[in-house]
C-alpha cells in the first residue's frame, strides 16, 4: 500500500461511516442521532470531518434534511460494502471461538450445484465437521470473474470463457447434454439426435450468458440457423415445467434430468454433436497458495467419483 493510501485510510473512521449511511438512510441529521443514540452535534461534527478527510462535500444540506451529493452517492456504495464485510468478517470470528476452524468460499454454476456437490459437499463436511463452506450459484462467466477478482477462493464451473486463462483449473467431473422433450412431442422417438435438428423447435433455455446457452447460440450460428429461444428460466426445474407444458425443448445435463425426472412426463434424448460432452473444473488463482481448509477440499473434490452415472 502506498504511503498516500495508508494516510487516507488513517483518516477514515469506521464510526463516521456508520453515521454518514445512517443519514444517507433516514434523509435527516436528526434523525440518524435519534436512532444511533448520539447528539445531532455530535454527527454533524463527525460529517464535517468526514468531508475534510475526503476533501470533497457529501451532503447537501437544506431546511427540509440533507441530500447526497455525487461524491456522496459513491461514498454511500464504498461505505455499504465496507460495512458489509466488517459484518462478514464479525460473523466469521464469532464461528471461529464456537470451534470452526476454517472457512472456504465457492462460487459454482447451476450444473455443478444440481448434480454433483451436494453429496461432494456433504461427505467432506461429515469428514471436516469444523470447516464451514460458504457456496453461491452464479453463471460459469462470473464464476471465473469471482475467483480472479479473490471474491470466492474456488469455483467450480466451464471454463471455456474468458478469464479462464489467467486461473489455474484441475478436472472435477464430466456431464453431458441431453435434448429433453414431452412424452408425446414428435421428437420423443428418436434415440438420439444431432442439434441442428433441433432448430426447428421452440427452445426453452436459460440465462443469455449460461453455458449452454453460449454453447447453443454458437451452434446455431456455425449451422446459419436463427436460435428460437423463446422462454429463457433461471433454473433446471422451472425449465422442465415449461418444457412438459408444451412450449418448447430445452438442452439439460443429463444427470440433472435424472435428478428432475418427476417434474411431468418428459423424455432425454442423447445429443450426436461433440460439444454436448461437457466437462466442470475447479478454478483457483493459485492452488499452492490456497489455505489449508481450501487445498483440504479441492483435494476431496477431484478424486475419482465413486461410480460411473447412467442416465436413466
Amino acid at each position: 500500500m502506498k504511503s498516500s493510501e495508508r494516510s487516507f485510510a488513517r483518516r477514515i473512521d469506521l464510526t463516521s461511516l456508520q453515521l454518514f449511511v445512517a443519514v444517507c438512510e433516514l434523509g435527516s441529521i436528526g434523525r440518524a442521532a435519534e436512532r444511533e443514540f448520539i447528539a445531532a452535534s455530535a454527527v454533524s461534527k463527525r460529517l464535517s470531518d468526514l468531508e475534510t478527510a475526503v476533501d470533497t462535500a457529501l451532503l447537501y444540506r437544506h431546511s427540509r434534511g440533507v441530500t447526497l451529493t455525487p461524491a456522496g452517492e459513491s461514498l454511500l456504495h464504498h461505505a455499504r460494502t465496507v460495512l458489509f464485510g466488517l459484518e462478514r468478517m464479525q460473523g466469521e470470528l464469532s464461528e471461529y471461538a464456537e470451534g470452526v476452524r476454517g472457512h472456504v468460499r465457492m462460487h459454482a454454476n447451476i450444473s455443478a450445484i444440481v448434480q454433483f456437490l451436494p453429496e461432494d459437499l456433504g461427505a467432506f463436511a461429515r469428514a471436516h465437521s469444523q470447516v464451514k463452506i460458504d457456496l453461491q450459484e452464479h453463471l460459469s462467466s462470473d464464476v471465473l470473474h469471482a475467483v480472479q477478482e479473490g471474491a470466492a477462493d474456488l469455483g467450480i464451473c466451464n471454463t471455456g470463457g474468458p478469464g479462464a486463462a489467467d486461473l489455474q483449473s484441475r478436472p472435477y467431473r464430466t456431464d453431458r447434454l441431453v435434448l429433453v422433450v414431452p412424452a408425446a412431442h414428435a421428437l420423443s422417438a428418436q434415440a438420439a439426435i444431432n442439434f441442428e435438428e433441433v432448430l426447428d423447435w421452440d427452445i426453452v433455455g436459460l440465462h443469455a450468458n449460461s453455458s449452454i446457452s453460449l454453447a447453443m447460440r454458437a451452434a446455431a450460428a456455425a449451422a446459419g440457423r436463427p436460435l428460437r429461444q423463446r422462454i429463457q428460466v433461471t433454473g433446471l426445474d422451472a425449465m422442465c415445467r415449461m418444457i412438459d407444458n408444451g412450449l418448447g425443448v430445452g438442452l439439460l445435463p443429463d444427470r440433472a434430468f435424472a435428478l428432475m425426472h418427476g417434474v411431468g412426463r418428459l423424455q432425454a434424448i442423447a445429443l450426436t454433436d461433440a460439444w454436448a460432452q461437457r466437462e466442470l473444473r475447479v478454478v483457483a488463482r493459485d492452488f499452492d497458495a490456497l489455505p489449508v481448509t481450501a487445498r483440504l477440499l479441492v483435494e476431496h473434490l477431484i478424486r475419482p467419483a465413486a461410480g460411473t452415472f447412467t442416465p436413466t
